[in-house]
């Protein structure tokens, strides 16, 4: 596996393999492999030639200074998991690389940035939108492969590529879970045991919506009845969205972490 810290660095490891026709796939990241990670990895090396992974706390897309000083960061760790599950380029670019002085160009995704994740975390969509475009830009993927934990995400980025008229397939991969049910995070090692347990009401909730909608009820507010039995947990949100299929989403705070899952309903 390479390591590179440059655009010209990513460039130029791909040179070869673009002009010889090769797919070239690409799993943005912000590191803190978990499993999640490793199965987006995995999905990507089985459909492509060249598997370029990018390591990059992106600022922009942190709506509290807190929140972006205290995510997880162990290069060494990522970079083990990351030879280890067959990547060959590993693009690791200081904040200077990618928002040099006077960086001020933005891409801005429009309404569907403003709804729920949106609304409870003012430009964070488009701090998302333009890293991804920038990674799009700089290592020219023939397919992009992203978790469907986030699944706004996932719709914002795909309405990008569409508009952008950008030549990039996006692949959403499902969500891995612990043996319990909670969605793989990053975020998860900040909860206390005692939290980690309450935690586990936001996809107990999705199960229950997701049973609700079956029978002809309200997903939401079935949702929403079991969230606000746990005492610990302060909903952000629980809504039915209308991504490419219908979703319901919900975001939730335990203490200083924020949590967010989502269960396709078709």
């Amino acid at each position: 596996m390479r390591i590179v810290r440059t655009v010209a660095e990513v460039r130029g490891a791909l040179e070869e393999p673009r002009r010889s026709g090769r797919r070239i796939g690409l799993v943005p990241t912000m590191g803190a492999f978990h499993d999640g990670h490793r199965a987006l990895m995995r999905a990507a090396r089985a459909a492509c030639d060249v598997l370029v992974v990018s390591l990059f706390v992106n600022p922009a897309q942190f709506d509290e200074a807190a929140d972006l000083a205290r995510y997880p960061r162990d290069e060494a760790a990522d970079a083990r998991d990351a030879d280890a599950e067959g990547v060959d380029v590993l693009f690791v670019p200081p904040v200077t690389e990618l928002y040099p002085p006077g960086f001020d160009t933005w891409v801005d995704p429009g309404e569907l940035a403003e709804l729920l994740e949106g609304a409870a975390r003012p430009g964070h969509f488009r701090g998302v939108a333009t890293i991804c475009t920038k990674l799009f830009t700089i290592v020219g993927p023939d397919a992009a492969w992203f978790g469907q934990k986030d699944a706004q995400q996932v719709a914002v980025i795909r309405r990008v590529v569409v508009d952008l008229d950008l030549p990039v397939e996006i692949v959403a991969v499902p969500t891995v879970r612990e043996p319990d049910g909670l969605a793989m995070s990053s975020r998860n090692r900040f909860l206390s045991p005692d939290q980690r347990a309450a935690a586990l009401a936001l996809p107990s909730a999705l199960r229950a919506g997701a049973s609700a909608h079956a029978a002809g009820a309200d997903a939401a507010d079935a949702a929403r009845a079991v969230l606000e039995t746990e005492s610990q947990l302060a909903v952000d949100y629980v809504a039915l969205a209308d991504f490419d299929v219908p979703t319901l989403v919900a975001a939730v705070r335990i203490g200083s972490t924020r949590l967010i899952d989502n269960v396709r309903l078709a």
